[in-house]
């Protein structure tokens, strides 16, 4: 997932200037950094998101692994 994020990046960054090079260089530079930094933020909430989501699953393992435990006792 987060492979293909990069990608968007890379692609969407290229794609943006493209589009805006009519408006002259320096604009279309300016708006393709705030697209990258955006977009990283975008990265960052989703990395934030799969490691939340890894930590709840190994809580359920572990709190799964803790009752079959007790229920031996």
């Amino acid at each position: 997932m987060l492979g293909a994020s990069w990608a968007i990046v890379i692609f969407g960054a290229f794609i943006t200037f493209q589009l805006l090079s009519f408006l002259g260089f320096s604009l279309a530079l300016f708006i393709t950094i705030i697209f990258i930094v955006i977009s990283f933020f975008m990265i960052l909430a989703l990395d934030a998101f799969s490691i939340n989501r890894q930590k709840f699953e190994e809580s359920k393992k572990q709190t799964k692994l803790l009752e079959e435990i007790l229920s031996q006792k």
